[in-house]
């Protein structure tokens, strides 16, 4: 049984098999291609991950009657009965984390007004957007037109810097300006490189402010024990 077919979801089939068969679990685990003790875990609840249990019968893999064969002999093999369809991407824009999808607008909008030669094509494949969403940008329609600010979908996090710069020295030669790609890609980087000299100055002026406010702050402390100090004392004896 090595070589047939695996459940579509291995792990969720195994424990709706735990939770509603009286199979054994060295029958589950070759079943589903799992570890046997994995399988001990899963029906223990000590698995590190829990499943949601996924009917083998509703999907035909299994039949109601090869797994009362199963029941009945602890060394009977289950035989795939339909094998799952092969569940692949369809052709469409690149995925992006969820995270990261707020942050699509803004590099859509850096790249409307920094390289308006790159067609919605382009930037739809290169971000992972709609057309739609990209005229409704360009026309300022977008519903959330007045927060978005463009920023380069690089340091989004949306492409990769390669990306980019392929893309616009590919719309730069289809619209004669190929003599510019290179410039514009050394503009990139002189543009990010600037970005990071900036933040770099910025973090070391805060850290400054923030020794001085801590120096200042001891000092009005000590000064403050000490004039605490000296109305505290004795007055002077009398002469």
């Amino acid at each position: 049984m090595a070589d047939q077919p695996k459940p579509l979801m291995p792990h969720a089939t195994a424990t709706w098999l735990i939770d509603n068969t009286g199979l054994g679990f060295e029958q589950i685990a070759e079943f589903c291609g799992l570890h046997i003790l994995e399988v001990q875990a899963m029906a223990d609840d000590l698995a590190g991950s829990k499943y949601t249990g996924r009917d083998p019968l509703h999907s035909g893999e299994l039949t109601q009657e090869e797994i009362a064969k199963g029941e009945k002999d602890s060394d009977y093999a289950l035989v795939m009965q339909k094998a799952p369809v092969e569940v692949t991407r369809t052709k469409g824009p690149r995925y992006t984390p969820v995270s990261k999808r707020q942050d699509k607008p803004d590099g859509i909008a850096w790249i409307l007004k920094s390289h308006p030669e790159v067609s919605d094509a382009q930037i739809s494949k290169l971000i992972g957007t709609t057309r739609n969403t990209i005229g409704a940008i360009r026309e300022r329609s977008h519903w959330n037109i007045q927060n978005i600010q463009p920023k380069d979908p690089v340091t989004l996090g949306l492409c990769s810097q390669r990306e980019l710069d392929a893309v616009v020295a590919k719309a730069a030669k289809k619209a004669g300006l190929a003599e510019d790609a290179e410039a514009v890609a050394a503009s990139n980087t002189n543009d990010r490189e600037k970005l990071i000299e900036e933040l770099r100055a910025e973090r070391d002026a805060n850290e400054k402010a923030a020794a001085e406010a801590v120096q200042e702050a001891e000092a009005a402390e000590w000064l403050a024990n000490k004039r605490a100090e000296e109305e505290a004392g004795d007055p002077p004896a009398a002469g």
